[in-house]
């Protein structure tokens, strides 16, 4: 695999990526990032196209709540929440709630024993033996996205998430992003303010919270290569961010580029099949990249031997005095692929080959009705998958930054794909689902 980038190249990627600032669907940020994409796999020698996704843009302006004894806070409007200039109402927490309050309620992450997921996987690759003791704090409460819809249930005219339950003291908590416009304004409030909060109610409140939203077009970017077969891989991840994050996902972007490259630099007969790199918009905006992909090539997608999907290069971090910081080990890598045991057992064998450790195999409707992933549309569609995420408590948060890149798994995680996609040789697309 000497076409693979180093670390260090891929590295400097996503350094680039983040210098660009916050990456949000149709910011200008993400918009440059399209831009620099194309040119970067044009320079590889694919051949690229820019596709058009219509994407519903949110974008924050202040956000402020303010008792009527002077006493404020700073807090991050929720996305696709409602705009308001000051809303005057009592504010108390949501088991005290009546309606046209100001809901205040609590928000913990949720902690994912691992010992209860390995009763869940197809296999695991874990030679440290950390999985019979190890928690992980994932970036979700109970609720995943639905942490307004309590209040609205109660009738609530405005809401305050109060993150009192996180590791470390935030308010840039960039969810939901399901792109659901909800109908009252919101706010979220660091743990810190928000504990002080808890102490005045009930009372009376303004809350100030700005946002606009209107319809923009970005665009996935497709990268292709010819192969050694009529069939197709499809290697994908997005592009976009909830800030200039690093984890989520420059890290996954560089994968793809590097992925591409070492693909670029073999002979189209030497490769296993036709090659679609694909690096999708608006997952923040309840992938709308990848539901766009589908809609235009669902003719195509019958003949996909496999979609792999790379998200999250992570280093797991723990909370010292309110702040992350991270450790030396990777983030729990979760790696959904379809219930095909010649699949499942390629990624088995590639994990053990790269010693990514602390690694699962799982079914891809292991959590919900399909993976967790930018991705998971593919799943419904009957396309074969492997899908790569590790989900990190910071993933949504601008706590995401470089430090948090698990540079160490860059190289592995690449050549794992190459193993992959590799391994793939010779399968059609009915080998798969069929499943033999």
């Amino acid at each position: 695999m000497e076409h693979l980038p180093s670390a260090a190249e891929m590295l400097a990627w996503i350094e680039t990526v983040v210098g660009r600032g916050i990456r949000r669907p149709g910011y200008p940020a993400d918009a440059w990032t399209e831009r620099w994409l194309a040119e970067v796999l044009t320079g590889f020698g694919l051949e690229v196209r820019l596709e058009p996704v219509e994407v519903r843009r949110w974008r924050p302006g202040a956000g402020l709540l303010r008792l009527d004894d002077g006493t404020s806070w700073a807090g991050m409007p929720l996305p696709y929440t409602a705009p308001a200039l000051g809303l005057r109402s009592r504010i108390a927490r949501l088991a005290d709630a009546r309606p046209g309050d100001i809901v205040v309620d609590e928000l913990a992450f949720t902690e994912l024993p691992q010992p209860y997921v390995k009763t869940l996987a197809t296999s695991a690759y874990d030679p440290e033996g950390v999985f019979d003791t190890l928690v992980q704090t994932i970036p979700f409460g109970p609720r995943m996205m639905e942490v307004v819809e309590p209040a609205l249930a109660a009738g609530a005219a405005g809401f305050v998430g109060a993150l009192t339950g996180l590791p470390w003291d935030t308010r840039d908590y960039y969810v939901p992003y399901d792109a659901i416009e909800r109908p009252i304004p919101a706010l979220w409030l660091s743990g810190t303010d928000a504990r002080r909060l808890l102490t005045r109610l009930p009372c009376e409140a303004e809350l100030v919270a700005g946002s606009a939203i209107d319809t923009v077009t970005t665009h996935n970017v497709v990268a292709t290569l010819p192969g050694g077969s009529p069939h197709t891989v499809i290697v994908a991840s997005h592009h976009d961010a909830p800030w200039a994050s690093a984890v989520e996902d420059a890290s996954g972007l560089a994968l793809v580029l590097a992925t591409a490259r070492h693909w670029a630099r073999v002979p189209e007969r030497e490769r296993p099949h036709n090659l679609t790199f694909l690096l999708t918009s608006g997952h923040m905006a309840h992938a709308a990249g990848t539901r766009a992909f589908i809609d235009r090539h669902r003719s195509e997608l019958a003949d996909v031997v496999l979609e792999l999907h790379l998200e999250h290069a992570a280093r797991r971090c723990e909370p010292v005095d309110g702040t992350l910081v991270p450790t030396d080990d990777p983030e729990v890598r979760w790696w959904f692929t379809t219930r095909a045991p010649r699949l499942e057992r390629l990624v088995e064998r590639t994990l053990e080959a790269e010693d990514l450790r602390r690694s699962f195999v799982l079914p891809p409707d292991v959590f919900s009705p399909m993976p967790p992933t930018d991705g998971a549309f593919f799943h419904p569609e009957g396309v074969p998958l492997v899908h790569f995420l590790s989900a990190p408590m910071y993933l949504f948060d601008s706590a995401d930054t470089i430090d948090k890149v698990d540079v160490a798994g860059l190289e592995p995680l690449a050549r794992a794909a190459v193993r992959i996609v590799a391994g793939t040789a010779g399968w059609t697309p009915d080998d798969l689902r069929t499943a033999p």
